[in-house]
């Protein structure tokens, strides 16, 4: 299902990236006080972090503060605190930048929990939990507790942790009904990954209880990758006051790629194409997207059987194998990697130069998805590098949704040309 979709997605993108992502987006900011001056700093040393804090930001790696850091920061650390709500993808730093502003507001003196950070699924709680353990090593007086199903704890407890983080249900009943969790002495509240939140009814709602229960003082920051009416009507409803940061999307565009078309009259001589550009395409790392996973897994047998090295990022795969699979191609252990769209999305494999279209993607109503095309073959001219893009046709149908995906991004016309066979 869709949420579980997303949800999988987001851990995977945490599983693969072992570094930020290195945006030029511009930043938007609306201040919800344009009299105030607004501060960006270009250090973390600026911030006047607790010596045992910029220790642990050093020791994760971050030398100097990303883009969303460099103004969601000061404005995090403020005193009064301010309210956020920010829209970022997956690897730009925002979850090192909430949980700096946690560490930074508790009191390690007061033995109960001050913070509370609200994830949409264990896994996804579990991986801001590491984080928060990174930042705060050399702050050992600050402790973490997971507010999540399995973790039965006896009636009666309170809670001597300062950081609490969970998934919204858990955290309502600690709240509400087991009374672990003091909601009138938290100070700050985060929402991560609001998008994905929202694509379980449950989860909305149960948010918005817990919301109401904290005290007018508490700092909410929200955070959400994608920022459509529904996730913003809800962002709106969960922090009064906010000031709202934006990273502008990056404009996509298909300039820097090459897109060709190859006709055939069968997935067999699909595949004899494919072994004739084979060798031109293993010079670089490519990507094959395929319909279905039986279609893809097929196609790997097929190229291995014909000694190939693929890899195959199938949806029946855990998403830690996933991550493994990604990683062994982002290392160049196997040139190629045959997928289905489901897995592709947001995968971010600089050195891919070549995308091959297996199939064409389609809509479940059997319409061109060209928005999928976009984020496909996107994959290749990244950063401004030069790319390849080959669409297999194998039927009067896929060459008219081909024409279709044409006709749609006619502004690039030139940039489609015919290839017949002999490629």
């Amino acid at each position: 299902d869709v949420y579980n979709d997303k949800a999988a997605q987001s851990l995977l993108n945490k599983l693969i990236r072992s570094n930020l992502v290195n945006t030029t987006n511009q930043v938007e900011v609306l201040q919800r006080d344009p009299n105030s001056p607004l501060y960006s700093v270009k250090s973390f040393e600026e911030l006047r972090l607790k010596p045992q804090l910029l220790q642990g930001v050093y020791a994760m790696g971050f030398n100097r503060p990303s883009k969303i850091q460099e103004t969601a920061l000061p404005m995090m650390l403020a005193e009064p605190p301010q309210n956020l709500i920010a829209q970022s993808q997956s690897g730009t730093g925002k979850t090192a930048a909430f949980v700096l502003a946690m560490l930074s507001h508790v009191d390690p003196e007061n033995k109960w929990p001050q913070c509370l950070c609200v994830s949409p699924t264990y896994e996804l709680a579990l991986q801001t939990g590491k984080v928060i353990e990174q930042m705060g090593k050399f702050y050992p007086e600050v402790q973490l507790v997971y507010a999540i199903r399995g973790n039965k704890l006896e009636r009666g407890t309170r809670l001597q942790e300062q950081i609490v983080i969970g998934t919204p249900g858990t955290v309502l009943d600690w709240c509400q009904k087991l009374k672990f969790i003091d909601p009138k002495k938290i100070k700050v509240f985060v929402l991560d990954e609001a998008d994905v939140m929202i694509a379980t009814q449950g989860h909305q709602d149960q948010s918005i209880r817990i919301q109401r229960m904290l005290p007018k003082t508490c700092q909410m920051l929200l955070f959400s990758a994608t920022f459509e009416d529904t996730v913003w009507n809800f962002a709106k409803r969960i922090v009064p006051e906010p000031n709202i940061i934006k990273l502008k999307r990056e404009e996509e565009t298909l300039d820097t790629i090459k897109q060709y078309y190859v006709i055939c009259n069968s997935k067999e001589e699909k595949f004899q194409a494919l072994c004739n550009i084979y060798g031109a395409i293993t010079i670089a790392q490519a990507m094959i997207f395929c319909h279905t996973r039986k279609t893809a897994g097929w196609l790997a047998g097929e190229l291995s059987r014909e000694g190939h090295r693929v890899a195959l990022l199938s949806g029946e795969m855990q998403v830690e194998q996933r991550a493994a699979v990604i990683e062994r191609f982002r290392d160049g252990k196997e040139k190629v990697l045959v997928t289905t769209n489901v897995c592709a999305r947001g995968i971010d494999v600089e050195q891919v130069s070549v995308v091959i279209n297996f199939d064409l993607p389609v809509d479940k109503d059997g319409n061109p998805d060209n928005e999928t095309y976009l984020h496909r073959i996107g994959r290749t001219g990244r950063f401004g590098k030069r790319g390849l893009a080959i669409n297999m046709v194998d039927s009067r149908f896929s060459m008219n949704i081909l024409n279709r995906i044409q006709e749609h991004f006619s502004k690039f016309n030139h940039y489609f040309s015919k290839k017949k066979k002999n490629i």
